[in-house]
Formats: C-alpha cells, structure tokens, sequence
C-alpha cells in the first residue's frame, strides 16, 4: 500500500502539532485521569462527565490534529475529522444529553481489560514510543489518534447503558485504520491498536446493560 507521505512527513506532523498546542497535551492527559476519578467516584452525574470528556477528547482530535495538521500532508485527513467530530458528537448526545452511559470499576473481565488499555495508552503508549526512537516532540501523545483510540475503547469496557454500540464504531474503525501504522510506517506502539481493536470489537457483540456490573468502592 503506497501512503502519500513519507515517515519523516508523517513525524513532522506530529513534531509541528505538539510545538503548537502546547501545553494542550497536559491539559488533555488532566482530563483523562480526571474520567477515571469520575468513574471511580461513581456519582448520578459520573456517567454524564465522563462522557462529556470523550466528547472533547474526540472533537479536539478531529478538528486540532486531523483538520488543522494532519490534512497538510493527507487529504484523506479531512474525512478523519469530519468522522472524529462526529464520533465527538455521538459522546456528547448520546452520554451527556440523553444520559444512557454509566460507568464503574468492578471485579469483571471487562474490568481488568478496560485497566489494561487504560495504562497502556496513558503510560505504555508514551514510554515504548520514546524507547523506540520517537520521543517529544515526535511523541505522539495522548490526543492524538491512537492513544485517545485505545483510551475510549478502556472506558467503554468499563461502560454499560444503551447504545453502546452507536460509539463504539468510530474507535473501532479508527483502530483498524491506525494500526496500519504498524506495518507500513513501523510505529510498533500501534500494535496497540489491535488488540484495543479486538477487544471493541467483543463490547461490540456483547455490550454490556445497565445494572449489570456491580461496582466496588475505591
């Protein structure tokens, strides 16, 4: 498959982007640590602000990356944004305004693989790709597509309510398009991508319903 950038191009993108948002990138992992205290909390409005943080992490990640950078080198890049936006706004209507979703931390499978992404994609994801040559600011760090993928899939383990599936399909379909990655621009850390890919693809089949997981006290 010929890609209609080089490597370099593909890593400059990223070095460009984080010299310009910064210190967006703190701000961003801030959020995702604070979904997780959300759902440890477990409140009537865990489900909504958790949601809520999805929402932003999505639309931040079609129109600040794909739209404002990515695009520059991709035309495709414009149809990920436009899709990332939209993924962006299904968490918002979906979560916050109609209020299906709730998450919990409990002693389930789901539970255990939603953990696994989590730390995967805010300290695995970051550590392997500096090991492997890409460190700040090639990094590509949690915001950008494939952490913030394998990040929604973690929280959506740990999800329940109605129309799940309605989110689950754009990380999924980005997590078989980013993990080419893998194989065509060697980012190993994207391998990542297929395991969070199958496992989305699992909550898919069998989403969980409301009431099912039993939470425990943190």
């Amino acid at each position: 498959m010929q890609l209609p950038f080089t490597i370099e191009q593909f890593f400059g993108v990223f070095r460009l982007y984080n010299s310009t948002v910064w210190p967006a990138q703190v701000l961003l992992v801030l959020l995702a640590v604070l979904a997780i205290v959300f759902i440890a909390l477990r409140r009537p409005w865990s489900g909504a602000a958790v949601s809520a943080i999805l929402a932003l992490l999505w639309v931040w990640l079609g129109a600040a990356y794909h739209l404002a950078f990515f695009a520059r080198i991709n035309p495709v890049a414009y149809g990920f944004g436009a899709l990332s936006i939209a993924g962006g706004l299904l968490f918002a209507w979906h979560g916050v305004i109609c209020r299906r979703f709730e998450f919990a931390f409990d002693r389930s499978f789901r539970t255990g693989l939603g953990v696994a992404l989590l730390a995967f994609a805010l300290v695995v994801y970051p550590v392997w790709s500096t090991l492997a040559g890409h460190g700040y600011p090639e990094l590509p760090t949690f915001g950008l597509p494939c952490p913030t993928t394998i990040f929604t899939i973690g929280v959506l383990a740990l999800a329940s309510g109605t129309r799940l599936r309605t989110v689950l399909a754009v990380p999924i379909l980005w997590s078989l398009v980013g993990s080419q990655a893998a194989f065509l621009l060697d980012v190993k850390p994207d391998l990542g991508l297929l395991v969070a890919g199958v496992a989305a693809a699992g909550l898919f089949i069998w989403p969980a319903r409301v009431g099912k997981a039993p939470s425990v006290s943190l």
